[in-house]
């Protein structure tokens, strides 16, 4: 079997290697904008990361043995949803947002043969409670750089990991990949012993 992990985010791919030692990787080229989001965020993880691992099994249509694994985490507050900033501004808001409060970290997990005979799709849910930042430690960390590419603009094993109180769930998850979820489905799907 070879495995093939629709994503680029290094953090998947180093969290993976803990389930899988060997795997390739194909970036998904679709384009996200066109899930609309409809006020379930574990319907639309699930929606974003199913379309991922399937645009990838395209490529593979025509291989045997191929899985995928397309994966994607938002985090949500009081009905936003908060992607990667796109600039300082915007992870600025995020986090200042984020201050003092309980906030969810989801992430969609779609396991995709290319063959079609498997396709499973679930989402793990994480909550996280930022400590009140004050301006001053709002913007050492945006000076850290460390928002960019992440959810929500945070990494939890990253700088913001000094300002994170309290977190209820899967650590992993709201790194990007929930793997006790990953490895308890890849075994209810036989392909993992």
């Amino acid at each position: 079997m070879r495995f093939v992990l629709a994503s680029a985010s290094e953090r998947r791919q180093e969290l993976l290697r803990r389930i899988l030692p060997e795997y390739e990787i194909t970036v998904s080229s679709f384009d996200e904008s066109l899930v609309p989001y409809k006020g379930d965020e574990s319907a639309y993880v699930i929606e974003l990361s199913r379309s991922k691992s399937h645009s990838v099994r395209d490529l593979y249509m025509n291989s045997e043995d191929v899985l995928i694994i397309g994966s994607d985490t938002i985090v949500s507050l009081d009905g936003t949803i908060y992607g990667k900033p796109i600039d300082r501004e915007a992870a600025s808001l995020m986090i200042r947002s984020m201050s003092g409060k309980w906030h969810s970290v989801y992430s969609g997990i779609s396991v995709t043969s290319a063959d079609g005979s498997t396709d499973s799709s679930f989402s793990v849910r994480t909550d996280v409670k930022f400590m009140k930042m004050t301006d001053a430690e709002m913007e050492e960390y945006l000076d850290t750089l460390d928002w960019v590419g992440k959810a929500g603009g945070y990494g939890i094993q990253g700088e913001s990991s000094k300002y994170i109180e309290e977190i209820r769930g899967d650590y992993y998850n709201v790194m990007g990949l929930p793997l006790n979820a990953l490895y308890k489905n890849l075994k209810e799907l036989d392909i993992l012993g």
